[in-house]
């Protein structure tokens, strides 16, 4: 029997996710569906967005990587995918010296070299929105160019963008509250986010990803960027309400570590910022590393709140840095996953 899983995120963390599913999904026939955020302004994908328009292609060039399928081939495309370009050896020296032997602006964010620091995989997504017109069509074609073991979409077929209410944004007025705009500069703030919109507040959602919520078997949140890859599908209107009405049961990963964004937050603060952005989202299982979760009962209790029962595995990489290991945490989604088939 087939389950039917929807993974929600962006970047790194839904990346980790994807790659243990996969780990999964031949002894649990699963049928993955990665639903990917669309905020990102940050790097190529926002040199792409500002330059030509159209959605943030890294977040959803990543999702596709971690569901390449094993052929020799389609390794050496996702490999493909990933290649950054470098300055070219032109730029870097003209970046060392201009004409008139000052130093010129060539440098990583691309000055001087227009391919410098965009990932072939965006460039090539960017491109099959432009000539299909359509980015779930585009995403479904670098998928079959990748073999992907799976379906990426976006959250919404249009951009957004990401605002947070910070407090302590500038270190010197710590007390002050302000809005800091756009996914990048939420993602390194050092201040406390107090909330989080979008803009626009009430995106479109991809048709198809609504429809994959609504026919799942499991919704997986997490773990990944807290404000900018997680919560922003919970404040899309038409996902927030599928999510709830959704027959499926839910599952939270939890991150290893806080970042700059969360800094300040608690493990259990994760859940609530959960429950407080979608009052009625209720969770069955809430995924977390003993280490990472230090003492277990404010946790649990805050899993409680959900309606979900903590599960705590060790699913941390072995070097000691806070990255989850897919085979790890592929071993112990297996369980969760596999119960009552």
């Amino acid at each position: 029997m087939t389950t039917r899983v929807v993974a929600f995120g962006g970047g790194h963390g839904l990346s980790a996710s994807l790659r243990a599913l996969r780990r999964c999904a031949p002894g649990l026939d699963l049928d993955i569906t990665a639903v990917v955020t669309v905020g990102d302004d940050g790097g190529s994908s926002g040199r792409l967005r500002a330059e030509r328009g159209g959605l943030p292609p890294g977040d959803l060039r990543q999702a596709l990587v971690a569901l390449a399928g094993d052929h020799p081939a389609t390794r050496r495309s996702a490999g493909l995918f990933q290649h950054r370009f470098a300055d070219a050896p032109a730029a870097r020296t003209a970046g060392a010296a201009g004409t008139d032997g000052v130093a010129g602006p060539a440098g990583g964010d691309g000055a001087g070299d227009g391919l410098a620091g965009h990932a072939v995989g965006n460039l090539v997504l960017c491109g099959l929105m432009e000539l299909l017109g359509d980015p779930v069509a585009a995403l479904e074609h670098a998928g079959a160019m990748l073999g992907a073991v799976g379906r990426v979409l976006p959250m919404s077929c249009q951009p957004v963008g990401i605002e947070a209410r910070v407090r302590g944004a500038d270190p010197d007025r710590p007390d002050e509250v302000r809005t800091v705009s756009g996914q990048h500069q939420v993602a390194v703030t050092t201040g406390r986010v107090e909330s989080l919109r979008l803009t626009p507040t009430a995106p479109a959602a991809c048709p198809q990803a609504v429809d994959a919520i609504g026919a799942a078997d499991w919704l997986i949140f997490g773990p990944g960027s807290w404000y900018t890859s997680v919560l922003p599908h919970l404040l899309v209107p038409e996902l927030a309400d599928a999510i709830v009405s959704s027959p499926a049961r839910r599952l939270v990963t939890l991150n290893l570590a806080a970042e700059k964004e969360t800094l300040g937050l608690s493990v259990a603060d994760h859940l609530a910022a959960l429950r407080w952005y979608l009052p009625k989202l209720k969770v069955d299982h809430v995924l977390a590393d003993a280490k990472a979760v230090g003492d277990p009962d404010p946790v649990e209790r805050a899993a409680e709140s959900l309606g979900a029962r903590l599960v705590l595995a060790p699913v941390a990489v072995l070097d000691g840095t806070p990255r989850h290991d897919p085979a790890a945490l592929g071993a112990a989604l297996v369980p969760v996953l596999g119960a009552d088939r």
